[in-house]
């Protein structure tokens, strides 16, 4: 019998081997390791918590942020997400919202997904090449192995900084990028971390004063900060901040104590403020793990500074966007006098590039997130969980680009932007300043409709945009198709539905007693079919998709036909659906991205991040 006496040995090592691994699971990393997987690499995704999304998890509960105009709203593998979430959660429920993350990721084909593991240890094959990362498991008490041939930092606070890759701390001097906003000497300081608070709406009857314990900190009306801003509706508490004049890192256990002392006094201050203000609400959640707003960030290639930003970013190689406003928090956050957050404008899209999102001295490291290449002020408008999505989704196609190339991600860069942003445009991902390219088949055919103009569909813009429509719209049992001058091969259809980009459909930051809801865009089509017709004239449903809750529907058709019809047999409650696009042939990957318009409206003063 085994000797229960007998001490145990080392950990055992689990090893995987991958394509890609990307470390980290907020929702960078997590379009990041879909689109990777979806592009046909063998993926393995790390994240170092139980549940997935990152700040915009139920362990954090941060709104998920993104450009300010419904014209350049995000969409991609993100709106994927977030129209799951409204089908599956329309009640807004944040365990149910974990586990819509949760499912994207354990059941994409080619991705291994592994929680509650933390990355601490690189291996290097070469002073500029990772072989492979090495975590440990908390709930396998193993310490676990990954190989990869490239690896992507998703981690926020770019753990494979381990690697020796060159990086930035803290805000640039002036002087450094010219930059208008940026303090006159550089220093180490940065926005700092928050604990949310989650309020429910009560009966007033039901109001008890609120106990705080004895160790929180005791508030009055001589406290501007809480003074100003202690109220109890409006915001999700995003001001009960600090950590900017510390170490984020190093010290982050005394940050979370300090946020609890802060926390618990701001809610008493106002649960039994004498004026009643808080007599309607009670405490219904307080978070246990801050929120991080900024540490470290990678140099790449470029370091995307603020004028980048004011000019639009209107670079060749845009992968994603942005349009946030620079939203810079102040070091002394909650300590400080004067306002929680300067707003410095930005336009609303401006593109974001390539050469921001890969290491310029570690040739298989690939970034997304709070952590890319640029300045303190870039970051203060790329850093909210929209805009990081949209760069998790080009990075992960970058690298599977970069797979299937046997290149490096700069070669892909140098030899296969066009096929990036051709794939990134037909996955979706919207690309300020570019269109969709759309096959010569379709620009070629005659297309037709049963009513309306169906034209837009091909223009290759997806989306309202500078107040144009682009787009047709169908009642159940209206068509719309093409039709060619002999019979085609037609590899596929493309559509693209409107998911009403400018609805928020994000997590809520309270309950009221009238509860919140977010249901399906009625304007989104909910069944559809594609009908065909043969060199004979016999028409043939050759796909049918019942239930839809995409706003991007990519289906397969095979044969050669002299048409191809899409016809409309249910909404999601609207009278008629509305459509973006509606295209056939096979995806064009290759060659000049045509130019589209830009909208280049300045972000308004908002609520902040």
């Amino acid at each position: 019998m085994p000797d229960a006496t007998q001490k145990p040995g080392p950990a055992p090592t689990d090893l995987l081997v991958a394509d890609i691994c990307v470390v980290g699971g907020g929702l960078a990393g997590l379009c990041a390791a879909i689109a990777a997987a979806r592009h046909g690499a063998r993926v393995v995704l790390l994240q170092d918590r139980p549940v997935l999304g990152g700040n915009a998890s139920s362990e954090i509960r941060m709104w998920i942020c993104g450009a300010k105009t419904k014209e350049a709203k995000e969409t991609g593998i993100l709106e994927e997400i977030l129209l799951e979430n409204c089908r599956r959660n329309p009640e807004l429920v944040y365990p149910v919202w974990d586990t819509v993350l949760y499912e994207k990721a354990r059941y994409q084909p080619g991705l291994e997904l592994v929680l509650n593991c933390a990355v601490c240890h690189v291996e290097m094959d070469t002073p500029r090449r990772v072989r492979a990362v090495r975590g440990w498991h908390l709930t396998r008490q193993c310490w676990l192995r990954v190989e990869a041939g490239a690896f992507i930092d998703c981690s926020g606070d770019s753990i494979l900084r381990l690697s020796g890759a060159p990086c930035r701390w803290g805000r640039e001097a002036r002087a450094e990028f010219c930059e208008s906003h940026a303090p006159e000497i550089a220093d180490r300081k940065t926005m700092g971390n928050t604990l949310l608070i989650q309020l429910r709406e009560i009966d007033p009857s039901e109001h008890q004063p609120f106990v705080p314990p004895a160790w929180a900190h005791v508030y009055t009306d001589e406290h501007p900060r809480v003074r100003e801003h202690g109220h109890p509706v409006g915001h999700n508490f995003w001001w009960l901040e600090i950590g900017g004049t510390r170490d984020t890192l190093a010290d982050g256990d005394s940050i979370r104590d300090e946020l609890y002392r802060i926390a618990f006094g701001v809610w008493a201050y106002i649960k039994n403020h004498p004026d009643g203000r808080g007599h309607r609400w009670t405490l219904e959640w307080l978070g246990h793990l801050p929120g991080k707003r900024e540490n470290v960030r990678y140099e790449g290639d470029h370091i995307l500074r603020q004028q980048d930003i004011e000019d639009c970013g209107r670079f060749p190689d845009v992968v994603a966007h942005g349009g946030w406003p620079m939203d810079d928090h102040p070091p002394a956050a909650f300590e400080h006098d004067g306002e929680p957050t300067t707003y410095h404008p930005a336009p609303s899209p401006f593109g974001i590039p390539y050469r921001c999102l890969y290491s310029r001295a570690i040739d298989n490291l690939l970034f997304a997130g709070r952590n890319i290449s640029c300045t303190h002020m870039a970051l203060s408008s790329t850093r909210v969980m929209a805009t990081c999505a949209t760069l998790g989704q080009a990075v992960g196609t970058a690298a599977a680009l970069s797979l299937r190339h046997a290149c490096t991600p700069r070669e892909v860069h140098d030899h296969h932007l066009a096929e990036l942003q051709a794939t990134l445009l037909d996955d979706d991902q919207f690309l300020p300043g570019r269109r969709v390219p759309v096959s010569e088949l379709a620009r070629q055919a005659r297309l037709l409709a049963s009513s309306g103009d169906p034209d837009p569909l091909r223009d290759g813009i997806d989306r309202a945009l500078d107040h144009e429509p682009h787009g047709w719209q169908g009642a159940p049992g209206e068509w719309v198709e093409y039709r060619f001058a002999h019979p085609c091969e037609i590899h596929r259809v493309r559509i693209i539905g409107d998911s009403q980009l400018h609805r928020a459909k994000s997590m809520p930051c309270n309950w009221p007693l009238r509860r919140h809801r977010q249901d399906m865009p009625p304007c989104l089509v909910r069944d559809l079919r594609i009908e065909a017709q043969d060199a004979g004239g016999a028409w043939k449903v050759v796909a049918r998709v019942t239930d839809n809750a995409l706003r991007l529907i990519r289906l397969p058709i095979a044969g050669s036909w002299m048409a191809v019809r899409l016809v409309v047999e249910r909404t999601w409650g609207a009278p008629t659906a509305h459509f973006f696009a509606f295209t056939v042939g096979a995806p064009v990957i290759a060659g000049p991205i045509p130019d589209a318009p830009w909208t280049t409206r300045a972000a308004a003063k908002t609520s902040p991040a």
